[in-house]
């Protein structure tokens, strides 16, 4: 038989595995833990690490993909679209549930159980929204004051500059943000209040503004960062709704020293974030106390460092979403979903913790997924299900990017 007519059949065969769906669930035969895949349809993924992406029950896991925003009953695995067409994900109401999305410059809530959406307010041009706060009667947002187009980010975006040859994906991108720190744009940070559609400046300044987050619990108190290279800037904010109480989370003691992608923990009492002192070299998932101003540090290996981190409802447990080569940790065997469980540094010989002294501790690792053949430059962004039974994660591990959970618990 000539070589061609050979070959035409293994040809044949790989299309149909390559368009064949992912499997449904599986034991990961590295780590033996149950994987799931959640959405059905090719393009679907979960939210941002610290979206609430769940309904205010817990029972329902809100994803986007080409087609819309749906759930997926944690339970039952059903899928249902909510809302049609392509728009932008806010936030799912941690009060009613319902989901809030941009579209068309205008911010709309859909009802998860009628799927009918209501308008709450059209904003002003460039305005764009990031979050929802916790009795869910502010969304909070920024745009650039003026005629400037922002560099490669924000809803005016200008031409993106020419990229130095030989730059791998997390060097380019450090670029990128570079040349937009640099403009020093005029920003300016504003509230809108759902009820009447109000939009209302709260804090002004040529940083770059962005990672917008409402405290969980407390509706008056908002996270935000300073963008650009995380060496360069002091990043971690928070602030009042009526503008009052602007704080610096961290300050750095180290040349080099960073820290960011900052969350809340789910009481809405600590704010954690990536720290590395210095860069690339010593790693930590640093806590800052909003009201005891205590501070912790859980440090972890290279290898098991993540692009982020997350924390479960009860706070127990961290989960993280791994990274490649070409990141920050320049980690060798980085390419893992991390179950994490804290344990503190014993304080011998002292009969209580020094006032003023930063609290110690370690991250012991447990590896859940084997993300060897998924591709970073899509972030897996982890979440911990209401129930904490399962770690939710996306990514193109089989070509076009699911939704996947693995559970945290071995049969």
């Amino acid at each position: 038989m000539p070589f061609f007519q050979r070959l035409v059949p293994a040809l044949l065969l790989f299309a149909r595995l390559a368009l064949a769906d992912p499997p449904e669930e599986w034991l990961d035969p590295a780590t033996g833990h149950r994987v799931i895949r959640l959405s059905r349809e090719p393009g679907s993924a979960s939210l941002y690490f610290h979206q609430n992406a769940y309904t205010a029950d817990g029972s329902k896991l809100i994803i986007t993909s080409p087609g819309g925003i749906s759930t997926i009953d944690l339970k039952t695995r059903q899928i249902e679209r909510i809302v049609e067409g392509r728009v932008s994900v806010i936030v799912a109401g941690r009060k009613t549930g319902q989901i809030y999305y941009m579209k068309d410059g205008a911010i709309f809530a859909a009802d998860v159980k009628t799927k009918t959406s209501r308008e709450i307010a059209k904003l002003p041009p460039r305005h764009t929204v990031a979050t929802l706060n916790a009795d869910e009667t502010l969304l909070a947002g920024a745009y650039v004051e003026g005629d400037t187009a922002p560099i490669g980010a924000g809803p005016r975006r200008g031409p993106r500059p020419q990229m130095p040859a030989g730059l791998n994906k997390a060097e380019a991108k450090e670029v990128m943000l570079d040349n937009r720190l640099k403009q020093a744009l005029p920003m300016a940070l504003f509230t809108v209040n759902v009820k009447t559609g109000e939009v209302k400046v709260i804090h002004r300044a040529t940083d770059w503004l962005n990672h917008f987050q409402f405290s969980p619990t407390d509706p008056g108190l908002l996270m935000f960062c300073h963008e650009g290279p995380w060496h360069k800037v002091d990043r971690i904010w928070t602030v009042r709704t009526d503008g009052t109480g602007l704080t610096k989370i961290h300050t750095r003691t180290l040349e080099m020293e960073i820290a960011g992608h900052e969350f809340f923990s789910a009481d809405g009492k600590t704010i954690w974030y990536d720290l590395q002192t210095p860069r690339g070299e010593d790693f930590w998932v640093a806590g800052y106390g909003i009201e005891s101003q205590e501070r912790v540090w859980y440090h972890l290996q290279r290898d098991e460092w993540s692009v982020h981190f997350n924390v479960s409802p009860d706070g127990k447990l961290f989960a993280g979403d791994g990274g490649d080569s070409e990141m920050v940790a320049n980690a060798k065997d980085g390419k893992w979903i991390y179950l994490f469980r804290p344990r503190m540094v014993p304080n011998y010989g002292v009969a209580s913790a020094q006032k003023g002294l930063i609290k110690t501790g370690v991250l012991q690792a447990e590896r859940l997924v084997d993300m060897s053949k998924h591709n970073y430059a899509l972030e897996p962004n982890v979440t911990f299900s209401p129930d904490m039974k399962w770690v939710v994660f996306r990514s193109n591990m089989f070509g076009a990017t699911q939704v996947f959970a693995v559970e945290v618990d071995k049969k």
